[in-house]
């Protein structure tokens, strides 16, 4: 797969764009792209605000909110698991040590 940039066409509210864009990212900037759209069209059609730079900016807010909200979630998650992970690695450890059976 080449990893050589190539222009493709991307549409965002009824407008083309030109991006060059490797190959093995197309999927990536197309699913992007959808989003995008998705988020400018939906604030559009709600009509609280006005102007295509003033949707992109509350478009790029709303997602920058998400991303932002599920790193803090995953975070969260990961130290959960974090702690489960050393709890059991240390009764793993105490039991293999004392020859006793393994308690979970």
């Amino acid at each position: 797969m080449s990893s050589e940039a190539k222009p493709i066409n991307i549409k965002i509210m009824d407008k083309e764009y030109l991006i060059s864009c490797p190959e093995n990212e197309r999927d990536q900037l197309y699913n992007a792209a959808e989003m995008v759209n998705s988020k400018m069209t939906q604030i559009k059609n709600a009509g609280s605000v006005i102007g295509s730079e003033r949707i992109a900016v509350m478009a790029a807010l709303n997602i920058a909110h998400e991303l932002l909200d599920y790193r803090d979630k995953n975070e969260v998650y990961t130290s959960r698991l974090d702690d489960t992970i050393r709890r059991l690695q240390g009764k793993i450890h105490n039991a293999l040590g004392k020859g006793e059976q393994l308690e979970i």
